[in-house]
């Protein structure tokens, strides 16, 4: 019996002699261990085998407290604030709601487009109540907008799927897209000449692709930080990612609340009844062929 334990006992000191023997440096590092073993040298010791993961989670957490609610502050004060300035200087489009209407969104188009606004509003609304939950009182508040986002990130994430299968042929780039960019649509100017785009714009085309792809991204990130069952370096990387494009999407939904409400004049009445009046679509849409 002896026999077997000195055995085992032997092939125990092997295998960890050769478990430690893997690495020179990692042998000169646990030589520094000796009956009263200095801080420096767990430090060191601590780095060689996980990485200096204190150093990123501290620039982690300074992202995550001071970078991002100034990010978000911005978008929400200073575009807006930009958007007045482009108001009071240049004005609001008008045209004439008088004579030939020409039919641009179906009833269909129109209801999934509505949905997926009331979502994509929804998670704007509570995702910065997360944003700023401290300033909010935190606890059951923002517990709820939370639970919202989440209800609202699958809702919409449904809709977007089926908007990218209506209107994907329509939304792909033109080159006539690149003159459009360059003129910025004609907003710049109170006169109205006639603009390259089609059924949509290169503006409309943007903001579509980024909430589609982006809120594709938006998804998979938020669901990585819902289960919460990913390593650490993917949860922190998964909510920079969520915070940067979470902003983006915020200011070009702004963006888009802008142009819908207040750059034309009733031309929230097309998403409404589904009609643009024909001066509209000669002027903004002129390379329309409905």
């Amino acid at each position: 019996m002896k026999r077997y334990i000195l055995s085992a006992c032997l092939l125990m000191t092997v295998a960890a002699g050769l478990a430690f023997a893997g690495t020179h440096e990692q042998v000169q590092l646990l030589s520094a261990f000796g009956p009263e073993p200095s801080t420096a040298a767990f430090k060191e010791f601590n780095a060689a085998f996980t990485g200096d993961w204190q150093q990123y989670g501290q620039t982690f957490t300074n992202l995550q407290t001071t970078l991002f609610g100034k990010i978000f502050l911005y978008v929400i004060t200073l575009l807006p604030a930009a958007l007045l300035l482009h108001f009071i200087a240049i004005g609001a489009k008008s045209f004439s709601h008088t004579g030939k209407e020409i039919l641009f969104f179906n009833a269909f188009c129109r209801f999934i487009h509505w949905l997926a606004a009331l979502f994509f509003t929804l998670l704007v609304i509570t995702g910065l109540m997360v944003v700023f939950g401290k300033y909010l009182g935190g606890g059951a508040l923002v517990s709820m907008g939370r639970s919202i986002h989440i209800v609202s990130a699958l809702i919409f994430s449904g809709t977007a799927v089926i908007m990218l299968l209506i209107w994907i042929k329509d939304m792909l780039p033109m080159p006539h897209d690149i003159a459009w960019l360059f003129i910025m649509g004609g907003y710049l100017s109170k006169q109205k000449k006639p603009v390259p785009a089609g059924k949509f714009n290169a503006g409309q085309k943007m903001w579509f692709w980024v909430a589609t792809a982006g809120g594709g991204v938006m998804a998979v990130t938020g669901y990585i930080l819902f289960t919460f069952q990913y390593p650490t370096d993917t949860l922190r990387l998964s909510a920079i990612i969520h915070s940067f494009l979470g902003a983006g999407l915020i200011g070009f939904f702004i963006i888009h609340l802008y142009m819908s409400l207040f750059a034309i004049k009733g031309s929230i009445k097309s998403m409404i009844t589904g009609y643009k009046p024909e001066e509209e679509v000669r002027i903004l849409h002129s390379k329309y062929k409905g």
